[in-house]
């Protein structure tokens, strides 16, 4: 990053500033501590290069373009409450860096405290780990990735940053075990299930934090007479994530919707449900059951991962609506 000039540096904390105030305005940032870190960490030396625009006809916005104006247009775009694609390959989407509002809310979700340790599943551009490196510390923050390219990326964005926790390229999936346990582990990629393995590396009183199915799920780790177990409900908030890669994908009957209503298909919490129990529950009845249920938002679903299943669930775990994940990474060998 050392091309970077430094006027970027007074400009760069202007827009910085306005983004802090734009994610307070949406409600975010009430703790002190996370306001602090957005307002300190430069999200401009994460997003050297990025990309606008649908993937295949995208415009690349880089910090050193030769034209002043389409400079600035880089660093006002990097402040934007907007999600950046940072790395496009073959045509396909491989690397981003969130909405800043949706992190704040990802964060605050975390529900971190002072000497916890935390393993972030997807890299990136690395100023996530930015971020919880300056809430708790380098030593506490591991993050992995499994392309070995954009793991080398992340360590210089936040070296140049002033930040070095350890990053380790790796399979997501496995989590890295010789850095655990944990306290937190939170991912920033979208996952078909959680990884049972994940739950290996979690003290008791763990919370794992992890996209999936367009929404996402908190889960609270705890002991039982058969092991380590966790269970939480979903945020209210949507959320889209490049998914973890290794993964399958999800089943193709979720484009067999031939005979619902438009309108209902393009319902983005009809879509969530179907995301949520593809591969076990087909969309029509999927349909009965979300207009039977009050078509009910994503705060009334959760997910339980036990010793040896998992699954997601509607109101209660235990009660009449309950579904296998799609995808169990937890029976990988991991």
């Amino acid at each position: 990053m050392g091309g970077h000039p430094d006027h970027y540096a007074a400009h760069g904390a202007e827009a910085r500033w306005a983004m802090v105030h734009a994610v307070l305005a949406d409600g975010g940032l009430r703790d002190p501590a996370w306001r602090a870190a957005f307002e300190d960490v430069p999200r401009h030396l994460f997003v050297p290069c990025y990309f606008v625009g649908p993937v295949g006809r995208e415009e690349r916005l880089w910090c050193e373009d030769p034209d002043a104006d389409r400079r600035a247009r880089w660093l006002r775009g990097a402040y934007e409450d907007e999600p950046l694609a940072t790395r496009i390959k073959d045509g396909v989407l491989v690397s981003s860096s969130s909405r800043p509002s949706l992190m704040a809310r990802m964060l605050a979700a975390l529900e971190v405290r002072d000497g916890h340790t935390v393993l972030e599943i997807g890299a990136g551009t690395g100023y996530n780990a930015a971020l919880l490196s300056h809430r708790l510390g380098d030593p506490a923050v591991t993050t992995v990735e499994l392309d070995p390219e954009i793991t080398e990326s992340a360590r210089r964005h936040l070296a140049a940053a002033g930040y070095r926790p350890a990053l380790v390229t790796g399979d997501g999936a496995r989590g890295c075990p010789e850095r655990g346990p944990y306290d937190r582990i939170i991912a920033t990629c979208a996952l078909p299930c959680v990884p049972r393995a994940w739950l290996a590396q979690c003290r008791p009183g763990a919370r794992i934090l992890a996209p999936l199915a367009t929404g996402l799920v908190a889960l609270d780790v705890r002991e039982t007479a058969h092991g380590l177990c966790a269970e939480g409900r979903f945020l209210d908030t949507p959320a889209y994530f490049v998914p973890l890669r290794g993964a399958l994908p999800l089943p193709a009957q979720l484009q067999r919707l031939g005979g619902l209503p438009g309108r209902i298909v393009a319902n983005e919490l009809f879509r969530f449900l179907l995301t949520l129990t593809a591969g076990a529950l087909d969309p029509h009845e999927a349909l009965s059951l979300w207009e039977r249920e009050g078509r009910p938002r994503r705060e009334r679903y959760g997910i339980t991962v036990g010793e040896d299943r998992q699954w997601a669930w509607l109101d209660d775990p235990e009660g009449p609506y309950a579904w296998p994940t799609p995808y169990d990474l937890s029976r990988d060998g991991a």
